[in-house]
């Protein structure tokens, strides 16, 4: 059988199963049909001028690369003595440095001071010993012991700055709140380090201790034991240059302030 469709014939060959039955069409010769031919596509390369339309020309200066002398000093010698005040587990910063206080600014020098005089102010009355004494703006503990999840709460910088303007060190806790432990690092006020073991159910407060950070080690002279501390890492040299500001000056990161 044989069809006709505009000016191709073609022809079909097929078996029924049930007959036997053999057709057969005209073969199809591939000369009879007619394939449209395109002209070849000829691509230009992007001049290498181009700017498409509103955009501009930008031009990035790297960094200036730092230098080892102009990297800060670090912390393998640097050494902390003196009396511990230890507190519990999921210290707050409500309790560190209450909400009333945060109106007072940092950056002025009086009130920079008067903040440190308010710090660890919010503790309960079961913390018979304050941190610090009425009528003083210094505390005579420069060292923080303090157990899981110190700093927690509000993400307030006046946190770790407090504890910093009232003449504490550092602080050794079981674990941080991340917030606290960044704040610590970013302002550069006070050493936030990690202890391996609850350190706050083997001291007191009033003992004296050291904190050894080249060893990352804390020795309680009070009760002859030495106990062993996470190395501080690259946190140490930031925190030693006086924040993540103080230390991008020194490295060349960003420019020193005119004086």
């Amino acid at each position: 059988m044989a069809v006709s469709l505009s000016h191709v014939s073609y022809s079909s060959t097929f078996t029924s199963s049930a007959s036997k039955t053999r057709v057969s069409g005209p073969s199809l010769s591939p000369h009879s049909i007619k394939v449209p031919t395109f002209s070849s596509l000829t691509v230009k390369p992007l001049n290498s001028s181009f700017t498409p339309h509103g955009a501009r020309a930008i031009t990035i200066a790297p960094h200036a690369t730092s230098t080892p002398s102009s990297i800060p000093s670090d912390t393998s010698t640097t050494t902390f003595h003196g009396l511990c005040y230890v507190v519990g587990d999921n210290i707050d910063t409500d309790q560190i440095i209450p909400a009333e206080y945060l109106t007072l600014v940092p950056s002025n020098p009086d009130e920079y001071e008067k903040l440190g005089s308010y710090a660890l102010i919010g503790l309960p009355s079961s913390y018979a010993t304050r941190f610090i004494e009425p009528n003083e703006t210094k505390t005579k503990y420069s060292i923080v012991i303090g157990g899981a999840n110190f700093g927690c709460g509000s993400s307030r910088e006046h946190a770790p700055v407090a504890l910093g303007a009232a003449g504490a060190k550092a602080v050794v806790a079981e674990s941080y709140a991340r917030i606290f432990f960044r704040n610590s690092v970013a302002t550069g006020e006070v050493y936030p380090l990690e202890s391996e073991v609850r350190i706050c159910e083997e001291c007191r407060t009033g003992d004296v201790v050291t904190i050894e950070l080249g060893e990352s080690r804390l020795i309680n002279h009070t009760t002859g034991k030495e106990y062993k501390l996470k190395p501080i890492g690259d946190a140490g040299p930031v925190i030693e240059a006086g924040g993540i500001f103080a230390y991008a000056r020194k490295t060349g990161m960003i420019p020193s302030q005119s004086k």
